[in-house]
């Protein structure tokens, strides 16, 4: 992990790198570093920190070259030294490489005992000298060798290589990480990212898993994983830079909260426009799959996890079918039940997490033959290996912690949700009408919320100063107090937990006192007497609580209880309503703190690691 960007070309490669790994940066690292090759010399910058402190140092060395590779870094094996940043190099073989090798112990010993010293604790430096070794023992050039050596290596990687022996040739791999190959015209790249290529080329090939590939100036070669030649299709991105530019904003994520409006419109347009719930949504045979299926099991991690947790609400109670959310990267490690008659739906922003491909994979293995993916990321891995698709139309998402891809993740599930309700008879010709409404409604819903920022800021420095935080909601409002915690914890650094409020006096009450902040989710719905119920027993222990209600919500704010009213009750989209006050009160509490809120420390933003 956690960024790769290469080039050959007719020019310096170096200002590409360095834009590239720019342009990464939003992925979270903690070291960057290139490796160019001028002549027969690879000459090699790396340094822990941004990358702006890498490009300084590269341009003070006068590194320059039409061949180079680069990458940045999020630690996995060994520490944040510069010993450990990538690149690394093997005599004259220098490579860049995303993913773990579980081998990598069992394959040290053995390239020691083959002479090999090694420079740093990581993983990658074992691919380096096993590439090298097969260079100087029978394979023909550095294609041969990467081909032989990426078959002793157990795990996930995607891997980018040069050699001083062959100045007009960049090879690569993909095994478990996302990696694909720019096309330009006398220049060609690689990336992990269409971000990190997008100023050079928008014509790009998705490589698959166990693909090789041999890049040179004129063209791209790639290999299956029995290393025949093989075509793969190429595709126009249609990532703006735009959507890369930070705008007037001060962070990433304060833009990607203002957009989550459009961004919402964007997804629910083709529902809108056609006036109706219909299943092609999901695919072209999407009606025969979803009229046939008798339950739903859901797949996802983090945030991902958080809006499917939602979708259970809606799934149960409106189309009337048994659901089941696990986290991915549990699932994939037990002995399941499956059930063939059961949708198996996997959710990710990137469609890469490999916790989540890796669930899906061991549930198809089991006899799941019905799959559907909401992914933001066309023509990545999980939509791929999907029976059905949605893409939700959040746009790039550059700040770690998720804000637009979360919401629009919840209006393709609530789309998911009314499908299946007509489908299986129990959404009916009027209810529809409701929630094409409701949905429509929406965006403007969100937009209100947002105009309570200044509001939510002068909570967020009282929250500033705190060790701890507690969130509470019920019922379909739980997994929206998860996700504010989870949000407050990522990017402000306090410790916070969320319960659903019922939960309270079973344990958690125990925490509550003065220093203590409570955040609670009370919209005025079924459930806002038990609510207040449950605030009355923090108020009773010297809890301060922070609510956010509708402007319905018959309490007012007192001593210890303060209030703010989210525009009025949208029914059963209420959550992603909700979503919008705790993302801003997270974000203003980072700001407040100093904290680094696009980049949090030990986090990236495509987890395809374990």
């Amino acid at each position: 992990m956690c960024g790769i960007v290469g080039a050959i070309a007719g020019r310096d490669v170096v200002p590409v790198l360095v834009e590239g790994l720019k342009r990464l940066e939003y992925r979270g690292y903690d070291s960057s570093g290139i490796a160019v090759l001028n002549g027969v010399e690879v000459r090699r910058v790396r340094r822990i920190g941004r990358v702006a402190e890498m490009e300084a140092a590269a341009l003070e060395k006068g590194v320059a070259g039409q061949l180079g590779i680069g990458h940045t870094r999020w630690a996995t094996h060994g520490g944040v030294t510069e010993a450990n940043a990538h690149p690394h190099i093997s005599q004259g073989v220098s490579l860049v490489h995303n993913g773990i090798i579980e081998n990598h112990e069992e394959q040290r010993e053995r390239l020691r005992g083959l002479g090999y010293v090694f420079e740093s604790q990581t993983d990658t430096e074992v691919i380096a000298h096993l590439i090298h070794h097969h260079l100087s023992h029978g394979s023909a050039d550095v294609l041969a060798a990467l081909q032989a050596a990426v078959k002793e290596l157990t795990g996930a990687y995607a891997l980018a290589v040069i050699s001083a022996a062959e100045p007009e040739r960049l090879v690569v791999a993909r095994m478990g990480c996302p990696l694909l190959v720019g096309l330009g015209e006398g220049e060609n790249f690689v990336a992990s990212d269409v971000s990190a290529i997008i100023q050079a080329t928008r014509r790009v090939i998705f490589l698959e898993e166990g693909d090789t590939a041999e890049l040179t100036r004129d063209g791209v070669q790639v290999f299956g994983e029995d290393n025949a030649p093989v075509q793969r299709e190429q595709h126009l991105s249609d990532v703006s830079l735009a959507s890369l530019e930070l705008g007037p904003y001060r962070h990433f994520m304060q833009k990607e909260i203002h957009e989550q409006p459009r961004a919402l419109a964007d997804t629910i347009d083709a529902v809108i426009n056609a006036g109706s719930f219909d299943a092609s949504l999901f695919g072209a045979n999407a009606e025969a799959v979803l009229s046939g299926i008798t339950g739903i099991k859901i797949l996802a991690c983090g945030t991902s996890y958080y809006a499917g947790s939602t979708a259970k609400y809606w799934i149960e109670s409106i189309a009337g079918l048994p659901c089941d959310v696990e986290i991915a990267s549990e699932y994939r490690y037990r002995q399941a039940f499956a059930d063939p008659r059961h949708l198996v739906v996997t959710i990710s922003q990137s469609g890469e997490t490999l916790d989540t491909m890796e669930a899906l994979k061991y549930a198809k293995s089991l006899g799941h033959t019905h799959t559907l993916s909401i992914c933001n990321v066309q023509e990545s891995a999980i939509p791929r290996a999907s029976e059905l698709v949605c893409y939700t139309r959040a746009g790039a998402e550059i700040g770690v912690a998720s804000t637009k891809a979360f919401t629009t993740q919840l209006a393709a599930l609530f789309q998911l949700t009314v499908v299946l309700g007509k489908l299986h008879g129990k959404v009916n010709a009027e209810q529809e009408v409701d929630y094409l409404e409701q949905l429509r409604q929406l965006p403007g819903s969100v937009q209100h919320a947002l105009n309570l920022e200044p509001q939510i800021a002068a909570w967020a420095e009282r929250f500033a100063t705190k060790a701890n935080a507690l969130f509470l909601g019920r019922g379909l409002h739980y997994p929206i107090a998860l996700e504010g915690a989870l949000k407050l914890k990522e990017i402000t650094y306090i410790h916070a937990e969320a319960y659903p409020a019922g939960e309270l006096k079973h344990g958690p009450l125990a925490l509550v006192d003065e220093a203590m902040p409570v955040v609670v989710i009370a919209p005025n719905d079924s459930l806002l007497e038990k609510v207040k119920s449950n605030m009355q027993e923090v108020r009773a222990r010297g809890g301060e609580l922070f609510v956010f209600a509708d402007q319905d919500s018959n309490f007012s704010a007192s001593e210890g209880v303060h209030v703010i009213r989210t525009p009025r009750n949208v029914g059963v989209l209420s959550p992603i309503v909700h979503t919008i006050p705790v993302q801003m009160l997270a974000y203003h509490a980072a700001l407040a703190r100093g904290t680094d809120v696009d980049k949090p420390r030990n986090l990236a933003k495509s987890v395809t690691v374990e």
